[in-house]
């Protein structure tokens, strides 16, 4: 960590230090990272709600736990998918308890009108037909009032499983992004791979891959610190994302690199599309949220293949690596295609 990186960190935990003692929040970590996030400015979001808290003079540690638990408490997709389980596994339950208690009720009424039935083929007098008649009618509402209740919990049932139903997409689709950039993910990317493979070795469509890589991203994390340094990643991605379509996939291939899979794209095309995003991030200048200080521009280096008959995914993603390297190696901030690589071209230190 370089000294200006130190000193600027120092700042960040004095004021949140400064925010717990100003709201008298208990110092646990969970509250003091909340507040040293907050000090960094990276969650405009999150900034809006504690500036309103403290306007409105309402900070206390239930509040502060409220607002850790919805920004920064990360939760296993793991256990989220067993706690929609387990209550869907509740509401079955319910809903198997409703029906036993309306096949309970209506295998009572059905022995009332099989005892009434035996009855009429008997004589009966006039009171003895009132109070069968008062009983048939006591059963019959008790049965309406069971099917009532019934359509009630079936009701709140289908709502119920329909918003578990949600719950359970919302965590399947988490599990495939990168949790910093929202953009797909490495498994995701591998899983793609392996669908867009398919699809070009069955239907002869043309297969691009492009990895992109950020220029210095070490000397820039060193110099304006780690919180900047993932602002630069997710205005990649976005960046990545916004200039691609149709059936093509981004994704976060690990660290700074990212990478995309351009299903029916030709290599020619493919490198118009590496070239316009090369220069979408050589465009935006960055600025520091809190001071408006100019951080100056970034670059990114791209190396695109296309998919050959009898590649792997494996064979296409290392001759995509290569690529990467040389435009690396020729001075970054450019677009290396395959049809540039050279025998000699060997992967080289970043």
């Amino acid at each position: 960590m370089s000294e200006q990186e130190f000193r600027r960190a120092l700042g960040y935990a004095s004021s949140a230090m400064d925010l717990l003692k100003r709201g008298q929040i208990p110092p646990y970590p969970q509250f003091y990272e909340l507040l040293y996030t907050y000090a960094t400015g990276v969650n405009p979001t999150l900034n809006q709600r504690i500036n309103q808290v403290f306007r409105d003079g309402t900070a206390t540690a239930e509040l502060a736990e409220r607002l850790y638990n919805e920004f920064l408490k990360s939760q296993d997709a793991n256990e989220r998918i067993s706690s929609v389980s387990e209550r869907m596994a509740n509401r079955i339950e319910a809903v198997h308890d409703a029906i036993d208690t309306a096949m309970a009720t209506a295998n009572a009424y059905s022995g009332t009108l099989q005892s009434a039935s035996g009855d009429l083929g008997q004589e009966m007098d006039e009171p003895q037909l009132r109070m069968m008649a008062q009983r048939l009618l006591g059963e019959t509402r008790r049965m309406q009032d069971a099917n009532a209740q019934l359509e009630q919990k079936l009701e709140a049932s289908r709502d119920d499983i329909s918003a578990l139903q949600r719950d359970l997409d919302e965590v399947r689709r988490e599990s495939m992004l990168d949790p910093l950039t929202k953009i797909f993910n490495r498994k995701s990317f591998d899983e793609g791979m392996l669908k867009a493979f398919a699809d070009a070795s069955g239907g002869g469509q043309p297969l691009c891959l492009m990895l992109l890589d950020i220029d210095h991203f070490k000397r820039f994390n060193d110099t304006w610190g780690h919180q900047t340094g993932d602002q630069v990643l997710r205005l990649v991605a976005m960046t990545l994302k916004s200039n691609i379509k149709g059936k093509d996939m981004a994704a976060r291939y690990g660290g700074e690199e990212f990478v995309a899979i351009l299903p029916e794209t030709d290599l020619e095309g493919a490198i118009i599309v590496a070239d316009n995003i090369r220069k979408a991030v050589q465009a935006k200048e960055l600025l520091k949220r809190s001071t408006n200080e100019k951080l100056g521009r970034i670059t990114a280096s791209f190396g695109v293949a296309a998919y050959r008959p009898g590649d792997t995914t494996s064979s296409l993603i290392e001759r995509t690596d290569r690529c990467l390297y040389a435009a690396k190696h020729a001075g970054r901030n450019r677009v290396f295609s395959e049809t540039e690589l050279k025998d000699d071209d060997r992967i080289i230190a970043a």
